[in-house]
């Protein structure tokens, strides 16, 4: 409850009389009441006609039970009210007043009252009751934070920065700079930094193996590629190399563009893992992303001698057997798969290196069960999606980071234009146009069929009103497509067959078809900016000049303009990762929730950014004093990671 800070205020100190009380505005007014106006209909509203020396006020309540109204408002008495104030057929109202109360009780109610986020079955005032009984039982605690950084920001004492943090008493006081905020934000912040640190600590005290491997493997595979490794792929995979040649864990995340090549720096990664006696495995999330993996390397690799093999939920039966014998028994160099490859009878002979790609849509644990496989095994973490430096700290911080910040040579450019929805008949005339020519078109909407609360347009039936337009070259792939299914069309639109692929989201990550050059995206407003990166990173992976149409419903928010904006603006990740931080916060952009990343309660990464290098300073000065946390100041410490729910952190010290 302490952690659910208030978003707005309620300001009742507004005391007009009733013919000065605006309308829409919350005011108190002290009211005599003249008449109760009972409804014949129990489907009318109850009103309770009062006045003022200027004029009359009708309270309004819908769902009376008994008598209740009049014991509250007995006719003839004065009563103070307060609520929103509402004009309905020329006369003044206010619908179920927030408070009415005699007036020897004013002093009883607040004049500013914090306001919280609720969710369905909670009325503010339960909120406000739990969190005034949360303060109350709140203790003093020893202070954690360095004494002169608390002095020098003017921050107040925990105990004394959480309730000013419940009792905002201005617009001024809810914002993210403010002392107690700023204060509460470092908390939480020093306490993600301190937990990382202890796992990096923990993960150097565990012993690794060293996978040194002459490079001859490697080599072969490389030669075999038909083009040459970027600058920053030769970087990324010196790094990884040093790390796996360590007697450590590696534990890395490679980072990169859409495009920018990291599936082959993780196979010459592979490679150095089968050299030096053991066997490695790639994971992915979906199995449409798995089977393109399974496809890329095997297309790559084959004339290496590697054995490369799959698993998803689709092999079963027989084939599934044999993979798992073939896999315990070593014969399989590289496993791909999906969550099939956690299931508890996958077994290596010698799993020596982990692949795991779009780490956000795993969680922590996930990452380590895979890692349980082995003994000793090396980490390596992939994303499509950059990750901003503020969030690479907090979310990413126990792991090493290599980042591909360029795109091979060849690639040619995309071209981002913004259109309204009303111009759909131009859309389709130039994908007439453009069909003409052979060429490959993505078309992609956000939802899979029509539903009766929603506006945006389903996949389902657009792909019914493009087909009637341009027959068998159109397609249709989404998420609840049976597996075989969705490979099929995939294949086709792969080889020939289907021009137009009107798709979900399904197709935002790793779907890799070299030919496509056009994409539409349907409703683009309603996309996370990271998200319409993702998408258009489908197409402009060959040498022909490819266009991405962004079609929007105005009118647009302030933020959709500025999204759609820097999507026509630039074609750097890293970039629009900054500036999606900015625009949504963190929670939202990585879908911390779903992905067993530390989701923050009191810190804003785009507005607390600066404090993070603090925080880490601060962590590293008090770990190099007092490893343990065995000192006065470290039990402080350990109380923070219990506060915020760090706990499994202290289990750490003495675990090794």
């Amino acid at each position: 409850m302490l952690w659910h800070l208030p978003v707005d205020i309620i300001d009742r100190s507004f005391r007009p009389q009733v013919a000065n009380a605006p309308e829409g505005r919350i005011a108190t007014l002290t009211v005599t009441v003249e008449q109760h106006q009972k409804p014949h209909n129990p489907r009318q509203p109850y009103r309770v006609r009062c006045r003022d020396a200027t004029g009359v006020l009708f309270l309004v309540f819908f769902h009376v039970k008994g008598d209740w109204l009049e014991r509250q408002l007995p006719v003839g008495s004065t009563r103070i009210v307060s609520g929103k104030v509402e004009r309905f057929n020329n006369q003044t109202q206010m619908t179920h007043p927030d408070h009415i109360l005699d007036p020897a009780g004013l002093d009883a109610m607040k004049l500013i009252e914090p306001v919280y986020r609720l969710t369905a079955g909670l009325t503010l005032r339960i909120v406000q009751k739990a969190i005034e009984a949360a303060l109350a039982c709140a203790p003093q605690l020893t202070e954690w934070c360095d004494a002169e950084l608390v002095k020098r920001r003017r921050w107040p004492a925990w105990h004394d920065a959480i309730s000013a943090a419940h009792a905002p008493a201005k617009p001024d006081d809810l914002s993210p700079t403010h002392p107690a905020r700023e204060r509460l934000a470092y908390d939480e912040l020093l306490a993600n930094q301190l937990t990382i640190a202890l796992l990096r600590a923990r993960a150097r005290k565990r012993a690794g193996r060293a996978l040194a491997a002459k490079g001859e493997l490697r080599q072969k595979v490389e030669r075999g590629l038909p083009f040459q490794l970027t600058g920053a792929q030769r970087r990324a995979l010196n790094e990884i190399e040093t790390d796996m040649a360590q007697p450590s864990r590696m534990n890395r995340l490679l980072q990169g563009d859409v495009g920018s090549g990291k599936t082959v720096v993780a196979l010459l990664a592979m490679c150095n893992a089968i050299e030096a006696g053991g066997q490695a495995t790639l994971m992915a999330p979906t199995e449409i992303l798995a089977r393109q993996h399974f496809t890329t390397l095997t297309t790559v690799a084959k004339n290496s001698g590697l054995t490369i093999a799959l698993l998803t939920g689709r092999e079963k039966g027989r084939a599934r057997t044999e993979f798992l014998e073939r896999l315990a028994a070593g014969d399989i160099d590289i496993a791909i798969g999906t969550h099939a490859l956690f299931q508890d009878d996958v077994a290596f002979k010698e799993l020596a290196l982990a692949v795991i790609d779009e780490q956000h849509r795993f969680g922590v644990e996930q990452r380590l069960q895979l890692a349980g496989k082995g003994k000793a095994v090396d980490i390596l973490v992939m994303t499509a999606t950059p990750i901003p430096r503020t969030l690479e700290m907090t979310a990413y911080g126990d792991l090493d980071s290599s980042r591909l910040d360029e795109k091979p040579a060849g690639r040619a450019k995309t071209t981002t234009s913004a259109v309204p929805v009303e111009r759909i008949d131009d859309v389709i005339a130039a994908i007439r146009r453009a069909l003409a020519k052979r060429a490959k078109i993505y078309w992609i909407c956000p939802l899979i069929e029509d539903s009766e609360d929603s506006d945006l347009q389903a996949a389902e039936a657009r792909f019914s009103e493009l087909f009637q337009i341009f027959g068998n070259r159109v397609g249709l792939v989404h998420g609840r497509l049976k597996g075989p299914e969705r490979d099929r069309v995939m294949a086709e639109f792969a080889a020939g067959g289907i021009d137009l692929l009107v798709a979900t989201t399904v197709i935002e990550v790793g779907v890799d078809v070299t030919d496509a050059t056009i994409m539409v995206i349907e409703h683009a407003e309603r996309f996370g900016l990271a998200q319409l990166h993702q998408l258009r990173g489908r197409i402009g992976r060959g040498d022909q000049p490819s266009a991405c149409l962004l079609l929007y419903a105005p009118p647009l928010s302030e933020t959709a303009k500025r999204r759609l904006s820097i999507l026509r603006e630039s074609d750097d990740g890293f970039r629009i990762a900054e500036e999606d931080l900015r625009l949504r916060g963190a929670g939202e952009m990585l879908g911390t929730r779903q992905s067993g990343l530390a989701e923050f309660r009191l810190a804003d990464l785009a507005a607390h950014a600066g404090l993070i290098p603090v925080a880490r300073e601060e962590v590293q000065l008090a770990l190099a004093r007092d490893a343990e946390l065995e000192s006065p100041h470290g039990a402080a410490l350990r109380t923070l990671l219990y506060l915020f729910a760090r706990d499994a952190a202290v289990r750490y010290l003495r675990a090794g």
